[in-house]
């Protein structure tokens, strides 16, 4: 009997496995005029996660450039059929189009690890603060300016701490820690060493086993994230409880306007889960998204002029012309869009090929 139940549960999964198969090649042919990118799912459920995740994204993404096309295409990744644009003029299109062809989306494994599990089920636009007023002050020339002295400084303990002791570095592992350091100041208005550490080292777990395939990994990063998600909580418990003590307080940081901030839509404070959600999807940009330092002509000619223990203002980078250009060029080459996914509103053509409504999108 047991043995007959084995054999009927096995030709059910196999059946199973054909039937999603099947279905899969019939709706990769596309009908009518319809053209959809080359490429393939995959497994069955699985897709192509696994192999993404073992050849890492830059030698799995230039792979299927070269076997499928250098422009788009096809796959299946976190359980969704997904449009992968390749190289400067896919990431050009996305950002170009967005919330015009595509909206912002995050698979729900994502979302599982860095936001509250009430937040689980909304759309990224309705988590994300970005859409808030008090975002675009924030980055108003005005508020830049004062950003330019704080970077300076912090830049100069961070390479006198964490560079010049050392015989060999490793530049990228020690530019990540810089930006989180001055994420967290100027979002956050965090200094303390500790109170950093605090955030940095779950958080570093989180963005490890975001992609991996390990269970054990991937259970990690849902466990750093409600550390994050926890240390977050009563670091805004302490700010809120300075502002309502301290009337005068001026709010500089994100932090700060953040809690003071009436939700324009529905005439209330943002409350705390709102405000770590956002903060975090801060985090994650300013860790992920960190550029390779380089240091230029002009640069040293700006340092030179500086008096001992000067530090850098508006005026200073608004001579970093060259900089600026180099900086715009590397962007352009690799643009930080890896891993930032949107979702098709309709149907749209690219290079030729169709995305359906309802396709995920990513930028290689």
């Amino acid at each position: 009997m047991d043995a007959l139940l084995s054999c009927l549960l096995l030709l059910v999964i196999l059946a199973a496995s054909l039937f999603l198969v099947s279905r899969a090649k019939k709706h990769n042919t596309g009908s009518g005029s319809s053209k959809l990118p080359p490429g393939t799912t995959g497994w069955p459920l699985v897709g192509e996660s696994m192999k993404f995740v073992m050849l890492g994204p830059e030698k799995y993404i230039s792979g299927r450039m070269k076997d499928c096309s250098p422009d788009v295409f096809r796959t299946s990744l976190l359980g969704e059929t997904m449009a992968v644009f390749c190289g400067p003029a896919g990431d050009k299109f996305l950002f170009s189009n967005d919330n015009k062809l595509a909206t912002s989306w995050l698979p729900l494994s994502i979302k599982k690890a860095l936001v509250f599990p009430d937040f689980v089920d909304n759309s990224v636009k309705d988590i994300a603060a970005l859409k808030r007023n008090f975002m675009h002050e924030i980055l108003k020339p005005d508020a830049l300016r004062h950003y330019i002295p704080i970077m300076d400084s912090m830049a100069r303990q961070h390479i006198e701490a964490d560079w010049s002791p050392r015989k060999e570095i490793k530049v990228l592992p020690l530019s990540k820690k810089y930006t989180f350091d001055l994420a967290c100041r100027l979002f956050l208005n965090i200094e303390d060493p500790e109170d950093i550490k605090r955030l940095s080292d779950p958080f570093s777990r989180v963005i490890s086993g975001l992609f991996s395939v390990p269970v054990a990994a991937y259970s990690g990063a849902i466990k750093g994230g409600k550390m994050v998600r926890d240390e977050l909580l009563s670091i805004i418990r302490r700010r809120a409880k300075q502002l309502s003590e301290n009337k005068d307080m001026v709010a500089t940081d994100l932090l700060s306007r953040m809690l003071l901030a009436v939700d324009q839509e529905n005439d209330k404070l943002m409350n705390e889960m709102e405000i770590s959600n956002n903060v975090i999807g801060l985090l994650v940009a300013s860790y992920s998204c960190t550029a390779s330092p380089y240091l230029s002509r002009e640069q040293m000619e700006i340092a030179k002029a500086k008096g001992p223990g000067e530090l850098l203002n508006w005026e200073d980078i608004e001579k970093m012309k060259y900089s600026w250009d180099v900086v715009r060029e590397a962007l352009r080459l690799t643009p930080p869009a890896q891993g930032s996914f949107r979702e098709a509103k309709t149907d749209f053509t690219y290079a030729g090929f169709t995305i359906p409504k309802g396709w995920k999108v990513s930028g290689d």
